[in-house]
């Protein structure tokens, strides 16, 4: 080998080396390190979450109740325009919630919707947040036994009141609490150590719900759920009944909490730390469900260190418009999908907007589906007249076709390529109609999650005998809508509104039947509107209204093409 390919391959295996080297140093290494660190910090979350986890699995507690509990222990009082309960001293709890002006259903005298009880109630429903010491665990932290000092008897909208206890140590604990006027409270949690030694300490905090039984829905999701690193994390309580734990470590949460059809509880953290989450089920008498989150351990300097947090607690209804603005005034990523959306997304959240838009002028959302029924009833005529035009040419070459059966009845293929040259020789478009069906589903599925999904449609009245469009139709046409005085088994339960849907059906079949020279399938279609009578029961008011009112203008679009094609 000459001297100029030894000093190549020296160089080339010197530089070979330089490299290996540097990958482990620069970039191995570190990752193993932060590996190692994130191990740690998994363990020691597991540490600090399982002396939580005395919420989940304590035995059984005396249940009392929650009028009791509330007049016998110290409490800060919140008053508000929305809410109305109480902060526990005990704890430093928020565990006593009543949302103002939402009625727990429609009838008169109907009380307001309680969103969170006391741990000792059989609906015990709370949140709390607190610290952790990550060195010693007799450093008297406090805890759920802690009595708090207050500057304040009540809470009001757009006020602070100050939270304080100071341990034997003379370390103090201080959380300011506000509320605006809606449902968020704003929670500055602050520790001052003006003890002799450090602390490392790590902020927390958690919600806990008791649940008699799931509350599982096949139609919308209800659970432990958070926003993680932009993405949304939904776990039902099925599935956190089956697997106990489920972990997020050392990421970034926006928000995290425990969703309702209409409600939520759920904190928005301090973006300043990447936070480990845990959701975590346990039964001791109730399905005990718990949401928690941990930031990373961060020392506090003896005579005199101090560290503070500021997260924010949703605690009220899921109102779209809200949920949007919090979102957009906090930066908290994905707040809106704590509403259930559903897989068209795309399409349910401007269709709420828009008919929230004519809401603001007609004042009732059953007069806004009408509206908006009538403006894609014009935005898609074009389309229908073509397809309509389609459909009265395959009628009119119903016979021809009949003709064809005969000649090619027994074979099959034959018959197929002579009426598709039928079809391209007279220009029918096949595709047409069933276009214009596609094009209503999106449309239809997006009206149905707007009604049960979204809180503003929740008792929603229209016309004199609807009182809550997102429900089903309370009259019954067999004891002639309650006048006769006996009870309708629930089979035979069916409505003025499926009943007046299925007639519009059967109404726009005699105007507009469809093409078609199969007798059986011209038969199925005929009872079609009757079998889907059944269907209709179980759709809510506002669905019927609009599939009701959509047929009615079908029928008034049919006869306006009629008259222009005869012209």
């Amino acid at each position: 080998m000459d001297s100029d390919n030894r000093l190549n391959l020296i160089l080339a295996i010197t530089l070979s080396l330089a490299i290996i080297l540097g990958w482990h140093f620069f970039y191995e290494k570190p990752r193993l390190i932060k590996m190692s660190n994130a191990q740690k910090e998994k363990i020691e979350y597991n540490k600090r979450s399982s002396t939580n986890q005395y919420l989940l699995h304590e035995s059984a507690l005396k249940i009392k109740d929650k009028v009791d509990i509330i007049d016998y222990s110290t409490r800060v009082k919140i008053m508000t325009n929305k809410l109305h309960g109480s902060i526990s001293l005990k704890g430093l709890r928020f565990d006593d919630l009543i949302l103002v002006g939402y009625k727990q259903d429609v009838l008169e005298n109907s009380p307001d919707v309680e969103l969170l009880s006391p741990s000792e109630t059989a609906t015990a429903y709370f949140a709390e947040v607190g610290w952790y010491c990550a060195k010693n665990a007799d450093s008297d932290f406090p805890n759920s036994d802690t009595l708090w000092q207050t500057d304040k008897s009540i809470l009001q909208a757009n006020d602070t009141t100050t939270f304080t206890w100071t341990n034997k140590h003379n370390v103090q604990f201080i959380v300011s609490v506000s509320i605006d006027d809606n449902y968020m409270f704003t929670i500055n949690q602050s520790i001052v150590n003006n003890s002799k030694q450090q602390l490392a300490v790590q902020f927390h905090g958690l919600i806990h719900r008791n649940l008699a039984e799931n509350e599982n829905s096949a139609n919308i999701f209800q659970g432990p759920i958070a926003s993680i690193d932009s993405y949304l994390n939904e776990v039902t309580y099925n599935k956190l009944k089956e697997k106990k734990h489920i972990d997020y470590n050392l990421n970034v949460v926006h928000w995290l909490g425990i969703s309702d059809k209409y409600w939520l509880t759920s904190f928005i953290p301090d973006v300043k730390y990447r936070y480990s989450t845990s959701f975590m089920y346990g039964k001791a008498g109730f399905e005990k469900y718990q949401v928690s989150f941990l930031s990373p351990k961060e020392v506090v300097n003896s005579d005199g260190g101090s560290l503070s947090v500021v997260h924010h607690l949703f605690l009220g209804a899921k109102e779209v418009k809200l949920l949007d603005y919090y979102a957009e005034k906090y930066n908290i990523k994905l707040f809106d999908r704590a509403i259930d959306f559903g897989w068209f997304y795309i399409l349910t959240k401007p269709l709420f907007y828009t008919l929230s838009f004519f809401y603001k002028y007609c004042g009732n959302f059953g007069v806004s589906i009408l509206i908006v029924t009538i403006l894609i009833k014009i935005m898609m005529f074009s389309f229908s007249n073509r397809s309509y035009s389609s459909m009265k040419k395959m009628r009119d070459l119903q016979p021809r076709i009949q003709r064809l059966q005969e000649l090619y009845g027994d074979d099959k293929i034959k018959l197929h390529q002579e009426i598709m040259a039928l079809y391209k020789k007279e220009k029918v478009s096949l595709a047409g109609s069933f276009l214009q069906s596609l094009i209503q589903l999106p449309i239809f599925f997006s009206l149905y999650k707007v009604l049960h999904v979204t809180i503003e449609m929740r008792h929603a009245p229209f016309l004199s005998w609807i009182k809550d469009l997102s429900a089903l139709d309370p009259t019954c046409i067999f004891n002639l809508f309650g006048l006769l005085p006996f009870h309708v088994p629930g089979f035979l339960n069916i409505g003025a509104l499926p009943v007046l849907t299925s007639a519009t059906m059967i109404l726009q079949q005699k105007i507009n039947p469809a093409p078609t020279a199969d007798p059986a399938q011209a038969q199925v279609l005929k009872f079609m509107p009757l079998i889907l009578l059944i269907v209709f029961n179980n759709f809510p008011a506002g669905l019927l209204i609009y599939w009701t009112w959509n047929n009615i203008l079908s029928i008034v679009q049919q006869f306006i093409i009629n008259k222009i094609n005869n012209k």
